[in-house]
């Protein structure tokens, strides 16, 4: 395919193709590569510094600044918090619903859900959720002017700069602050990284999991499969993986540029051509999902990509099940007659960014 400045990286769309290349160490990640296809002329501009964190690293950097992570994201911590996302879940539907019988699910529920639960995990004050939230939206632009991003990207690296310092002189119980203080394994990141590995988890940490909260709850309506999970709420994890597979929130697929010469799916691919790897195609690759265009709550959608694979698979993928779960389970049981109010024709979708997903989803019930 051609990219917006004239480059011709690769695209794979087959299940199987994409599984075996996220595991080849020859396809890397880092954006420093000559070759490496840059989605847009600000994301180009953009990335410096303060993103590379470990997602745009190849092993063993990767490995290192990876696991001064893994343990704030396993399954056991995770499901620790679950009880207090569950509480979360409640207070935003009962701020929702008072006094009301219609409001935006995305703003009212599904942005401020993973917020709260980002905030107090990072150890951000959620008093500046607008800040970061409006800065982080740019940031995923891929449409907007290369100054604009990289103005946002500056400012919401000086607000982290400024919280790392009063962590390391005041720290919390937090990601922050153990980071800072080197609490968590063996090794020592630089202010700068501490800074940058902050900034991609407060990015990552509230827009993906709000935008598939909203693209779940439309997917299970449009696809008759909301009454079926009213009925029977033992299916809300099913319900969350089938969504994962059906609703792909990463539309541009995942970036990377091949260090060697090789091969996927029995095409040549030469060194420094880059290369992207389509996850939402690979969720409806009909050789390995029957009827993959179908959104079924009682399917084993259990290989999806959604959280990609390999070495590089979503850190935070234990948090945003649990949190996708909280929100749907919440959803059925206080609002099991909730609508979608407006036609599909007139919903706002969120295009031209590396985020897929709605700008607002009017309910009612």
């Amino acid at each position: 395919m051609t990219l917006w400045d004239g480059s011709r990286p690769w695209l794979v769309t087959g299940h199987s193709d994409i599984r075996t290349a996220l595991r080849d160490p020859r396809l890397s990640s880092d954006v420093r590569r000559h070759g490496f296809p840059f989605l847009s002329a600000a994301q180009a501009e953009a990335i410096g510094e303060a993103l590379i964190t470990f997602i745009r690293m190849d092993p063993p950097e990767h490995t290192l600044q990876r696991r001064m992570l893994t343990q704030e994201f396993v399954v056991k911590r995770m499901e620790a918090m679950r009880a207090q996302i569950d509480a979360t879940v409640d207070t935003l539907l009962d701020e929702m619903t008072a006094g009301r019988n219609e409001a935006d699910l995305m703003q009212a529920f599904a942005l401020p859900l993973p917020s709260i639960v980002i905030c107090h995990m990072l150890g951000v004050p959620y008093e500046d959720h607008s800040y970061f939230q409006e800065r982080s939206q740019m940031v995923q632009d891929t449409t907007a002017a290369p100054q604009d991003v990289n103005t946002a990207l500056g400012e919401l690296a000086r607000y982290l700069d400024r919280l790392a310092t009063e962590k390391a002189s005041a720290p919390g119980d937090d990601i922050v602050s153990r980071i800072v203080a080197g609490q968590e394994v063996p090794g020592h990141l630089g202010h700068h990284e501490v800074v940058g590995m902050a900034l991609n988890l407060l990015i990552a940490g509230h827009e993906t999991t709000a935008n598939q909260i909203a693209l779940g709850v439309l997917a299970l309506h449009r696809n008759g499969q909301w009454e079926k999970l009213v009925a029977d709420p033992s299916l809300v994890p099913a319900a969350v993986e089938e969504t994962l597979r059906h609703q792909s929130i990463v539309p541009t697929g995942l970036q990377r540029v091949a260090r060697e010469d090789m091969e996927i799916g029995g095409t040549a691919i030469k060194a420094g051509e880059g290369v992207l790897l389509q996850i939402g195609a690979a969720n409806r690759d009909p050789a390995t999902f029957d009827d993959p265009d179908a959104l079924d709550i009682g399917r084993d959608a259990h290989r999806h990509m959604a959280f990609g694979f390999g070495v590089h698979q979503c850190l935070g993928q234990p948090l945003a099940r649990i949190e996708l779960q909280s929100a749907l389970s919440g959803l059925i049981r206080r609002l099991p007659g909730l609508q979608i109010v407006r036609p599909m024709a007139d919903l706002d979708f969120r295009h031209g960014g590396n985020i897929y997903g709605l700008h607002s989803l009017p309910v009612g019930w």
